[in-house]
């Protein structure tokens, strides 16, 4: 039996845009063009250069994408 070895989601809270692309394999560019036609949840902007998600938004996104 193979074991994935994913990381595990905190329950509530934000993660950063590294965190993101170790759970959801594709590059930062198309992350960033995912979000800009809808496909991936907007980020919450903390400051001018830190952008996090919830990490409810992205748990629904591995969800709907099994």
């Amino acid at each position: 039996m193979q074991v994935l070895n994913r990381p595990l989601l905190p329950e509530a809270g934000f993660i950063r845009l590294p965190q993101v692309l170790s759970l959801i394999p594709i590059s930062r560019s198309a992350w960033w063009d995912g979000i800009r036609q809808g496909k991936y949840p907007q980020g919450v902007k903390l400051g001018t250069k830190t952008t996090v998600w919830r990490v409810e938004d992205i748990r629904a996104l591995i969800n709907t994408n099994r």
